[in-house]
């Protein structure tokens, strides 16, 4: 229904000839002329200014001086929260009379008819202005400016970092139009620009005003691997993660939270004081300093590993408070080994204290300490003459490294492998990682190592072999290894000999050759050098000469009938087995009970 309050009652209408139903000198027409001058002209897609008359939760009725109101869907005023009947709203219409006679209008198009150029002038006057954000988009927000959907980038929603954008949708906000795409009519709003010429004053204040040492409130603003920015009012510092706590963190949030409100206090700033450096673990006493002060050197204490490095482990006996255990003082053995091989971050350890410097604040631990030291007692433990089992954990071109148990280690000199096999490297003799059997030779306590051999385990058979291997000898041998100088030769009992290369020729002239079982002559036996000398060639010469003796001596007149021994082989016992001492000893009592 069109308001009438003002239109003013026509002048000549009878109002008698109305009352008693005689109206027919004022025509239909005329009635109608009458009524339409008493509306305002208004034509279909054009944009006026309406009233609002009432509304509700669904829809706003707008008069704008037509012979019927309009009705607007609620939603299309969304960005206006506050409107109220009364307010002055622009409408486009639409159609003036739809099939029902009712004029249709919308609040929507009249803003987008017309938006483009209030934007502009809002752009152009610095104007705030204000928008209903719609939803979330890729980057920030989409907000409904004057029926345009402007873009809200997320760095321009506040001077804080948003981290949950979807709180916002929905919110009618104020907006300051800070860049327009004429050619692509993009429109970009902030509403961070409104409240940044304030807290530019106030960050002024602020900065004026820092000083070292200073203790200010702020608020976590963001958390990173390596620290945590603090918001100052305006003002950003950062707390580096090494000034979070007096004890070593691994991740800034185990102190502190997003938009925790902390005590922090200035430590420094450069010239400009655009980089504050701020601290929270200062405002509390270094645990040093708390700490007993009756721990000495000597003591026990139990800890956390708070840090592994190969050369040793930290550990945390009190937040704050830290020893250094290094790797040699994990174990008493000597092997060069990681200090990972002893333990791992967050084992629960016990140590001593071996040094504490309260001033310097550093401390040394051990925890080999907590075991007694092997070579105290090592005469009574290990005499020399004694017989142990030990693990091969080395070789050298001169030795086997071993140990006995951990800490106590010695050397096997090659020459002490075996008395009868000349060995080139340890290596053909054992293995790393093995078990032998030595017997302590000596004793060296001032570099902490034992002499050790192996062969000692055994009889010398040397002793045997000086009574089988006298000069003269002959033995049956085989060719096992052929050099520059001479040729090795496999004996019984696995003893080697030797034979330079003139000793090696055979009766018919030819060169005696590799795996060629030949007799051979002892022609030099040493038993403190281990070495036999043999010779081939001397076996048939020695024949030869005596021939010839023989010979002379029956040309000449006979003097004596006695008969000339000729060599043989007194041994044929080369199958025997290597390092058979059983048989060797069989034999040596068995050549004393001949004597």
């Amino acid at each position: 229904m069109a308001d009438l309050k003002n239109v003013a009652p026509l002048a000549d209408f009878d109002w008698e000839a109305y009352e008693s139903g005689d109206a027919a000198n004022v025509s239909r027409e005329e009635q109608q002329k009458a009524y339409e001058g008493s509306l305002n002209k208004v034509n279909d897609h054009e944009v006026v200014d309406g009233t609002v008359i009432a509304m509700n939760k669904r829809e706003v009725v707008v008069n704008i001086g037509f012979k019927s109101d309009g009705i607007i869907p609620m939603s299309e005023f969304r960005y206006n929260p506050d409107l109220k009947v009364g307010d002055v709203v622009e409408v486009y219409i639409e159609n003036q009379e739809d099939k029902k006679g009712q004029l249709i209008l919308s609040h929507k198009k009249a803003r987008a008819t017309r938006s483009w150029d209030r934007v502009n002038e809002a752009l152009e006057k610095e104007e705030i202005i204000k928008g209903y954000i719609k939803c979330r988009t890729k980057g920030g927000m989409i907000v409904d400016v004057f029926g345009i959907e402007a873009f809200l980038p997320g760095s321009q929603i506040d001077v804080k970092p948003i981290r949950d954008y979807d709180v916002f949708v929905g919110k009618t906000m104020e907006f300051k139009v800070v860049k327009i795409n004429q050619e692509f009519k993009n429109v970009v709003v902030s509403h961070k620009a409104l409240i940044e010429a304030e807290l530019e004053q106030q960050k002024k204040e602020i900065i004026s005003k820092l000083e070292k040492g200073q203790v200010l409130e702020g608020t976590v603003k963001n958390i990173t691997s390596y620290g945590v920015f603090i918001d100052l009012g305006g003002v950003d510092g950062l707390i580096h993660i090494t000034d979070l706590s007096w004890g070593r963190v691994s991740d800034p949030r185990e102190v502190v939270q997003l938009d925790q409100k902390i005590n922090v206090v200035i430590l420094d700033f450069d010239d400009e004081k655009k980089r504050i450096a701020l601290g929270l673990k200062q405002l509390t006493p270094h645990p040093w300093d708390a700490l007993d002060p009756n721990l000495k050197v000597g003591d026990k204490v139990k800890g956390k590993v708070v840090v592994m490095a190969d050369y040793g482990a930290f550990i945390e006996i009190a937040p704050g408070v830290e020893g250094l255990i290094h790797v040699s003082e994990m174990s008493w053995s000597q092997h060069l080994r990681s200090a990972q091989d002893f333990m791992k971050v967050g084992d629960e350890v016990e140590a001593v204290i071996l040094t504490l410097d309260r001033e310097e604040r550093k401390m040394s631990l051990g925890i080999k300490q907590l075991k007694a030291d092997p070579w105290e007692n090592i005469e009574a433990k290990y005499p020399v003459g004694s017989k142990h089992t030990a693990k091969v954990r080395n070789f050298t071109n001169f030795g086997v490294f071993v140990e006995i148990e951990e800490g106590v280690d010695g050397l096997i000199h090659i020459s002490d492998l075996s008395w009868t096999k000349k060995i080139k490297h340890p290596s053909e003799f054992t293995q790393i990682g093995a078990e032998i059997e030595v017997q302590v030779l000596e004793i060296d306590k001032e570099n902490r190592r034992l002499s050790l051999g192996h062969k000692q385990l055994e009889e010398n058979p040397w002793d045997v072999f000086e009574t089988v291997f006298t000069q003269d000898s002959v033995h049956e041998g085989t060719i096992v290894e052929m050099l520059d100088k001479g040729a090795v030769i496999q004996l019984e009992y696995g003893v080697e000999g030797f034979a330079t290369p003139k000793h090696l020729v055979k009766e018919d002239g030819s060169q005696a050759q590799l795996n060629e079982k030949l007799p051979f002559k002892v022609i030099e036996f040493n038993k403190e050098s281990k070495r036999i000398i043999l010779s081939h060639s001397r076996i048939f010469e020695d024949a030869q000469r005596a021939e010839a003796k023989e010979a002379k001596k029956a040309a000449a007149p006979k003097k004596s009938s006695k008969k000339e021994d000729t060599p043989m082989i007194q041994n044929q016992a080369a199958s025997t087995t290597l390092g058979d001492i059983d048989a060797l000893a069989a034999l040596k009592a068995q050549m004393e009970k001949g004597e």
